[in-house]
């Protein structure tokens, strides 16, 4: 199944994309996506509705986040080894851990803010896992079955407040709008192979980001298995697990985000998203 959120920013209804493309509201028939609406039980729920039974959302809808909300935002750090060096650091010998703000969580098509003050606004194209039920301790070879879905996540940095001074990756990474999830949250009954999935972002029309899941040295499987050793995952929880090279930082000269710019970015099976940049207001 592919479940998006449409509506207005903040009143958004809970949606499946039918067999014709078209998106169908599940409004009033199951919870919001977040939480117990992501479990197993819910998901069934929904699987018994035949979508064209449904009313079609209004023509035009914007898309909101495929989730609702979030409890753990995680991340992982330099997760592609070609990443790790266009950062000048070293592979990892086991995840990087850090977390964005639960409330970083945007619209996949909504105008990303720069903040106020940041002068190195970076993008990200990433694989994110939303969990569907309660990890603890869970094995890497039943790990996949604790997924609700997968998405298309853009894990915005800035990226003087990651590094410069006294560091810490939070601080760049957990703005208002740093965490665009979407369009479509896709159950993993839908993708073949999650490490065999292409990738891209492109600025202002030009491919800036090229990769596969392939290549991650940290598979889906062993994030949810190796953070659930530290502390539980819940329903509704979400873990970006790093990108690929292309990202502003790496270049020479390094690029910046700047207003006016525009990002397109997806991966195969989980749809595109597409962002204009604009200065924070006042």
């Amino acid at each position: 199944m592919k479940l998006v959120r449409f509506g207005l920013k903040g009143a958004e209804n809970p949606g499946i994309v039918a067999a014709d493309g078209t998106i169908r509201d599940l409004a009033g028939r199951v919870p919001d996506f977040e939480g117990e609406g992501l479990t197993p039980a819910a998901l069934d729920k929904i699987r018994a509705i035949d979508p064209m039974s449904l009313p079609a959302a209004p023509a035009g809808a914007r898309i909101g986040p495929c989730v609702a909300r979030i409890g753990n935002f995680i991340a992982v750090g330099l997760n592609y080894a070609d990443h790790a060096a266009e950062s000048n650091l070293p592979v990892p010998k086991e995840p990087v851990l850090f977390n964005k703000a639960p409330n970083c969580l945007a619209a996949p098509n909504d105008d990303v803010v720069i903040p106020p003050g940041s002068v190195k606004t970076d993008w990200e194209v990433e694989l994110a896992i939303v969990i569907g039920k309660t990890a603890y301790h869970v094995s890497e070879a039943d790990a996949l079955s604790y997924v609700a879905g997968f998405a298309v996540c853009n894990d915005l940095s800035e990226r003087a407040w990651q590094t410069e001074g006294t560091g810490q990756w939070v601080k760049g990474k957990a703005a208002p709008g740093f965490g665009p999830l979407g369009p479509w949250l896709v159950t993993p009954d839908e993708i073949a192979d999650v490490q065999k999935l292409d990738m891209f972002l492109d600025l202002n029309g030009k491919r800036v980001q090229t990769g596969n899941t392939a290549t991650m040295v940290f598979g889906a499987a062993y994030l949810i298995h190796y953070i659930s050793k530290f502390f539980q995952l819940d329903p509704g929880d979400v873990i970006t697990t790093g990108t690929p090279p292309g990202v502003g930082m790496g270049m020479k000269p390094p690029v910046y985000l700047k207003p006016g710019d525009t990002m397109r970015l997806g991966i195969a099976g989980l749809g595109e998203q597409s962002q204009t940049v604009i200065a924070y207001p006042g």
